[in-house]
């Protein structure tokens, strides 16, 4: 895994480098951080010896890699599912007759929206439970926000129906 900007890799120790640049970019992607350390699903930052660099490391080995797997895997597939969605409803919209729902398109929708509710959950339930000087870093609310317009617009999908001239 390579680390931010080109960072240069240090000398055998599997670790990327990168000072203020990857600090800015990774403080958005973090799902957990603390004054000296940001997490996300892939990775972690770490600022060594207090002195401004930020190091790319592995998750730690702490965390239990079935949960993690699993948090990994519901998101990517949240994913997945959100853009198949997105291709379903544009395919309806063309052959979909008048009057008739767009059905398909929500139920895809609403399987993308309990795949990032599970991994969510996960995630919340078993990392930094027990962890009192760090907070959820802007994409785990941001993932929350999306399960939220994923559950919205799933519904709407499966009450929208395709307009009769």
């Amino acid at each position: 895994m390579g680390g931010v900007l080109n960072a240069p890799k240090e000398c055998g120790r599997g670790r990327d480098r990168a000072a203020g640049a990857g600090k800015r970019a990774s403080w958005l992607m973090a799902w957990w951080f603390t004054r000296t350390l940001y997490t996300d699903l892939w990775g972690k930052w770490v600022m060594e010896n207090e002195d401004n660099v930020w190091v790319y490391m592995d998750i730690p080995t702490s965390y239990r890699k079935d949960y993690l797997q699993a948090v990994q895997a519901f998101a990517v597939l949240s994913c997945l599912f959100a853009v198949f969605s997105l291709c379903v409803f544009i395919y309806q919209l063309f052959t979909l007759g008048k009057g008739q729902r767009f059905t398909i398109s929500g139920v895809v929708q609403l399987i993308s929206c309990f795949c990032i509710m599970v991994a969510l959950s996960v995630y919340t339930d078993h990392f930094h439970r027990d962890e009192k000087d760090g907070w959820y870093g802007w994409s785990y609310i941001m993932a929350w926000f999306g399960w939220l317009l994923t559950l919205f617009t799933g519904i709407m999908y499966i009450i929208l129906r395709k307009r009769e001239d």
